[in-house]
Order: C-alpha cells, then sequence, then structure tokens
C-alpha cells in the first residue's frame, strides 16, 4: 500500500475556528520538523491557512501536542498566540481527555482492564520499557483498555489515556503480551508496508481555551482493510 503524506491539498481537517485547526493525521506525517528534514505537518497547515485565506507574509501556528509519526489520528493546533498558552496549560493539566484505538495481535488478559506501570525511556533507542513496580529515572504510566471488537486475526482495544509518557501505549500493551499490528519497535512480528502501526487518536474532548465551549472531536481511522473492518 503507498504510502499518502498530508499535504494542502488533501488535508483532513476535522475542525477549524479563529483559534484552533483539527488535524486527522495521516501515519507518516510528522507533526514537527526534526533531524529527518521531512516537511512537518505544521508547515503543511501554515500553507492549507495562507492558501484558504491569501494571507500575505508569515501564518502563526502553535504546536501544544504530539503524535508519534506511524500514528494516526487528531491533532490540535493553535492558530492565535492566546490560544496557544491556554492550549499548553489544558494538555499539560490533562484536562483533554484523549481516547485511542490501537489493533493488536493477541487477545488481552482481560477484556477490560487498567494498567498501572512505570516506564523508563531509552533515548538511544527512542523506546520506553514498562515495568511493574517503579524504577530507576521511570515514570508511572497509568491507563485503561477494553476490548470491543474482535477480528479474523486482530482484537481492537479502546484506550482512554490517563497519563501521557513517551510511547506508552506502545510500551504499555506490549508488556501484557498485546504488541500493536506493525509495530516492530514493541514487539510485532512484521511491519505494515506502509511504515504504520495500527494505532489511531480515535477521540478528543476538551473545553475550548478561548470561547470555553465543550468540544468533542472524532477521527475517522485510516483507509485501510484492517481498520475497515472495524
Amino acid at each position: 500500500m503507498a504510502k499518502i503524506i498530508s499535504n494542502p491539498k488533501n488535508l483532513q481537517v476535522l475542525h477549524e475556528d479563529n483559534h484552533l485547526i483539527v488535524i486527522n493525521k495521516r501515519p507518516g506525517d510528522i507533526v514537527q520538523g526534526d533531524k529527518t528534514g521531512d516537511t512537518p505537518l505544521s508547515e503543511v497547515v501554515k500553507q492549507f491557512i495562507k492558501e484558504k485565506y491569501n494571507k500575505p507574509g508569515n501564518v502563526y501556528l502553535g504546536v501544544p501536542h504530539r503524535l508519534d509519526r506511524p500514528t494516526s489520528g487528531i491533532v490540535v493546533f493553535a492558530k492565535t498566540s492566546k490560544a496557544l498558552p491556554r492550549l499548553n496549560k489544558l494538555f499539560a493539566e490533562k484536562e483533554a481527555k484523549k481516547t485511542y484505538w490501537a489493533i493488536v495481535k493477541n487477545r488481552p488478559p482481560k477484556d477490560f482492564d487498567t494498567l498501572t506501570q512505570w516506564l523508563r525511556r531509552n533515548t538511544k533507542q527512542n523506546k520506553s520499557y514498562a515495568n511493574n513496580k517503579e524504577v530507576s529515572d521511570s515514570k508511572k504510566a497509568i491507563l485503561t483498555y477494553r476490548l470491543i471488537k474482535e477480528l479474523d486475526n486482530f482484537f481492537l482495544l479502546e484506550i482512554d489515556l490517563q497519563t501521557g509518557r513517551h510511547h506508552q501505549i506502545r510500551a504499555q500493551l506490549s508488556a501484557i503480551g498485546c504488541p500493536i499490528k506493525g509495530d516492530l519497535k514493541y514487539g510485532f512480528d512484521r511491519s505494515n508496508k506502509d511504515g504504520s502501526i495500527h494505532l489511531h487518536a480515535r477521540r478528543l474532548s476538551f473545553i475550548h481555551p478561548v470561547q470555553k465551549e465543550p468540544l468533542e472531536i472524532i477521527a475517522p481511522t485510516p483507509n485501510d482493510p484492517v481498520w475497515n473492518a472495524c
């Protein structure tokens, strides 16, 4: 399956107002620039705004949170300098409720469970290791999952995050024997052809930082046979 990267013409906009723009990130899109030098989603969104509104000069865009490159789903950007610090605070203080979907290889030990582990990050490997008790340099990680669908060869889990740690869902699910489809780094046996993993930021709900109204956003899953079966 050919990898499709977002550009200003095919950008999947889920919500836009004066202060925010919310994008359904494709797997493979990188949210902010890194050492690869690939064009980040933040620059694509800036170009989209520039073209849509015929804006002269530079477009303001703030990045209050990120998603791993092989992951898909909801990413929020701030369009104003008023919205950015408020969004930063919202994400830092866990006032945004994040729900993910993950397609995993094995049936989890329970159909519903809360996982509490301590994650230790190895920056050289860009990987986090889950421990059942606190170890040095580890951070407490909590998530709740429930099994919502059984497919022919896989299982669909819905995950609510209570903490936001590096590779948290990937590491915690791998630790209970449920690596995410395509996630070689965390124990799945083969990669997806497009380099994605089957982890999707499905739902995000929060109070709008400027308008103070509740906002709930749901992102359609990527178009591939396994996601479509969900």
